[in-house]
């Protein structure tokens, strides 16, 4: 049994480096082609679902993800790359990766962007070796691409996510268990 769990992780860091391979910026302008992704998604959930505009002059700071890919086979593993914005001025990039084992199989593309509504959250973000979404996050929910679905729950938050852009055949999309790492690109 323990060389099957040695088995199953090798399989899964062997994806996980796979998936941040195909977004390796070395030797590149990957920050410039970064900020630009950023800026083509913050456009477009700004123009998509207006109430995310009240949402992001309410928050200290916005981490928006342009592209998150997953896949499963039973394991599954997913991973993007975006910025943290201060002020809609770059501070920070971060990767975003996931494992998952269990009941799954397909792929899908998501953009996500979290939006951090407390100083203590967002300083704890930013001071984190990796930051894991759990239960501090909440939830905005689209109303058909019109609007956000906002409550005064939500708005208390420290920390809420907006999930949009879903393409592909795995259903559903979560950040739960997502590490979100600082990098360079």
């Amino acid at each position: 049994m323990q060389s099957f769990s040695r088995r199953n992780m090798l399989a899964m860091g062997a994806a996980s480096f796979g998936l941040a391979a195909c977004g390796n910026g070395i030797g590149t302008n990957g920050a410039s082609q970064l900020d630009a992704r950023v800026d083509a998604t913050r456009d477009y959930l700004f123009n998509t679902y207006p109430g995310t505009q009240e949402l992001r002059d309410k928050a200290l700071g916005v981490l928006y993800m342009p592209v998150v890919t997953e896949a499963g086979f039973g394991f599954g593993g997913g991973y993007g790359r975006g910025a943290l914005r201060i002020n809609d001025a770059t501070v920070d990039y971060y990767s975003a990766a996931r494992a998952s084992f269990g009941f799954q199989i397909g792929a899908q593309q998501y953009a996500h962007a979290l939006f951090f509504m407390t100083e203590e959250a967002l300083s704890s973000f930013r001071a984190s070796d990796g930051w894991a979404a759990g239960a501090e996050v909440r939830y905005a929910l689209s109303d058909k691409g019109a609007s956000a679905g906002f409550d005064t729950t939500t708005q208390l938050a420290p920390v809420v996510a907006f999930v949009f852009g879903q393409q592909g055949l795995i259903a559903g999309a979560t950040l739960s268990g997502t590490k979100y790492t600082r990098i360079i690109p």
